[in-house]
């Protein structure tokens, strides 16, 4: 009988890491940007090496004309993707990777697709969330939930509408924010654009079980920004409306911000019956004139009082 091979000598390695079993730590928050080539496909397949390869390049190059070298340089658990990048960063950097290093990605891929004189353009969808996730310096860091729900908005809907819809001249960048990442690092005040630069969208991904709030923002926007092919019917209701859904009220009932909204308007005033036993009320202009009636019957029907009187 032949002696078991060395490498089937070992124990196996655990299938799970058993959650719910026993409290630990979190790991560390980290902030994640994610970023896909448009149209990666479409070109010939022996432009595709070259494309993946620029791809971390412009990255780097946009990051230190923002001012922000460390953040490519100290960055985490860094992946190719083929069609795109994805890296983790210190979370307190994030309101500087919103702006100004998004609006210098933006300038660096409009310089690089005109200097390649049209052969191939790269205009990019970036995604950016914050979130807990392993990182001992070991080679499977980076995998969380977190990391999934970014690469979920980077293929969401309205992310990729976005980009598809504006002018190639002019947007090279369509960017979209997880609702935390909008939270912590916009609403609060430190980042250094207005809430008004984002909209508000309902991030989807076609076939997979996702839906989350988001935020787009466009460093150099062009066409519409307000299609309900991009945003959907609902967005384009409470932007009309100036309700957003961060107004929604998580009620069982469920109903929409534009329906709420609808509901708390004041409520038309109830028709009021007046009443004039032989006599004319007007509430009104009337033009011409009015005739009056009075008459009064028996029984069986014959008058037995009553006048007709032509009012002017």
């Amino acid at each position: 009988m032949n002696n078991p091979t060395p490498e089937l000598s070992g124990a196996l390695p655990e299938a799970t890491a058993r959650p719910h079993l026993r409290s630990r730590r979190l790991p560390p928050y980290r902030g994640i940007v994610a970023v896909d080539a448009k149209d990666f496909t479409g070109y010939p397949a022996i432009e595709h090496g070259a494309i993946s390869e620029a791809i971390p390049q412009i990255l780097e190059i946009s990051f230190g004309r923002a001012g922000l070298a460390e953040v490519w340089e100290d960055r985490r658990f860094p992946a190719s993707t083929g069609d795109g990048y994805v890296f983790g960063f210190d979370p307190a950097q994030m309101p500087f990777v919103i702006h100004p290093w998004l609006m210098a990605l933006q300038e660096s891929l409009t310089e690089f697709n005109v200097h390649s004189a049209g052969t191939v353009r790269i205009r990019l969808r970036v995604s950016l969330h914050i979130g807990p996730l392993p990182d001992s310096g070991g080679e499977f860091d980076g995998n969380g939930t977190a990391r999934n729900d970014t690469h979920r908005l980077l293929d969401s809907r309205p992310v990729k509408a976005m980009l598809a819809s504006s002018r190639e001249n002019v947007t090279q960048v369509a960017a979209i924010l997880s609702d935390r990442c909008f939270q912590d690092a916009v609403a609060s005040g430190y980042t250094g654009r207005h809430t008004d630069h984002f909209i508000e969208v309902p991030a989807t991904v076609e076939g997979k079980n996702f839906d989350q709030r988001a935020w787009l923002y466009v460093p150099a926007p062009s066409g519409s920004l307000y299609d309900s092919r991009i945003l959907g019917e609902r967005v384009i209701a409470d932007h009309r409306t100036g309700v957003s859904e961060h107004d929604a009220d998580a009620s069982a009932t469920g109903r929409t911000a534009a329906t709420r909204r609808r509901g708390r308007r004041a409520a038309p005033p109830t028709p009021q019956t007046v009443r004039a036993d032989r006599g004319i009320v007007n509430t009104g202009t009337v033009s011409g004139g009015q005739t009056l009636t009075n008459n009064q019957y028996d029984g069986y029907g014959d008058r037995v009082d009553g006048d007709e009187e032509y009012l002017t």
